[in-house]
């Protein structure tokens, strides 16, 4: 296509693809395709343009292949990929994600209880939390081996800080005048706990737990370039990358941000069951 066609092309196409966004966003919120509808239509339109433009210009594979080859090797490669995605996302990452954010959550309340625990834990945790990925990665493969365990751990210490700091923003947002009030009726540490300050802190709880689940997929992925069996999205890449296979290499990736994306959102929709009574979830 010569350069004096596109330019047009690609302005109508602009224009209707503005409209479409727009339109798809101003759809009612309360229903599933009003929640999805603007997202999924942008995404549609930036493929769209990705196609258009790669082809037009003739971008070498190797820079940047276009949609339609990507999705050629991910149909080519889907069996691979299926067990790279098992390895990475549901070994490494959300069993590192299930544990980082426990052990986060249940310090943050012991924590909060002893001030002794305070002035020493929290310190400790803030130190291990600044310690680079490219650091601990190395670490936790001589450690643990080259299986999911040692990218469970990377994980696992990626996500502990988050949740911990978290769980305890979230314990001292209750009020003094509730707190005085379960003190009024005679109200143990542990029923106030879990009757009051439990509650409120759900929205950060919840809070760390989606930040927490990207940080997982990252921190597996990254950690597999260090040392990883002959399977994980992390090794997928790396080796597909020095093959020049850039269409596989974009369709790891590709795997790899679906699968944080379905997490992220699985977690978002269990928050608005759970802290339906907070304004933030609240509507009308």
């Amino acid at each position: 296509m010569s350069l004096m066609w596109l330019i047009p092309s690609l302005a109508v196409l602009l224009v209707i693809a503005v409209f479409s966004v727009k339109r798809a966003a101003s759809l009612n919120e309360t229903s599933w395709l009003g929640r999805v509808g603007a997202p999924l239509v942008f995404g549609v339109w930036v493929l769209v343009f990705w196609e258009i433009l790669t082809r037009a210009f003739d971008v070498p594979r190797v820079l940047l292949p276009a949609p339609s080859l990507i999705g050629a090797a991910l149909w080519k490669g889907a069996d691979v990929l299926r067990d790279d995605l098992i390895q990475t996302v549901l070994k490494s990452a959300l069993f590192g994600l299930v544990m980082g954010c426990g052990l986060g959550f249940v310090s943050g309340v012991l924590i909060d209880r002893s001030p002794f625990l305070q002035r020493g834990l929290l310190p400790l945790a803030a130190l291990a939390s600044s310690v680079p990925l490219v650091g601990i990665a190395p670490i936790m493969v001589m450690w643990f081996g080259f299986d999911w365990q040692s990218k469970a751990a990377v994980v696992v210490l990626m996500t502990f800080f988050p949740m911990l700091v978290n769980t305890l923003a979230g314990l001292k947002e209750a009020g003094h005048m509730e707190r005085d009030l379960m003190r009024s009726y005679g109200a143990s540490y542990a029923r106030t706990l879990f009757s009051l300050r439990l509650p409120v802190a759900l929205p950060f709880v919840f809070n760390a737990l989606k930040i927490n689940s990207t940080l997982a997929l990252i921190g597996a992925i990254v950690a597999e370039f260090f040392g990883s069996p002959t399977i994980g999205l992390g090794f997928r890449i790396s080796t597909e990358a020095a093959r020049m296979n850039m269409g596989l290499v974009w369709a790891a990736i590709f795997t790899a941000a679906l699968a944080g994306s379905l997490l992220y959102g699985v977690l978002g929709w269990l928050e608005r069951r759970v802290t339906f009574w907070h304004p933030s979830v609240r509507r009308g």
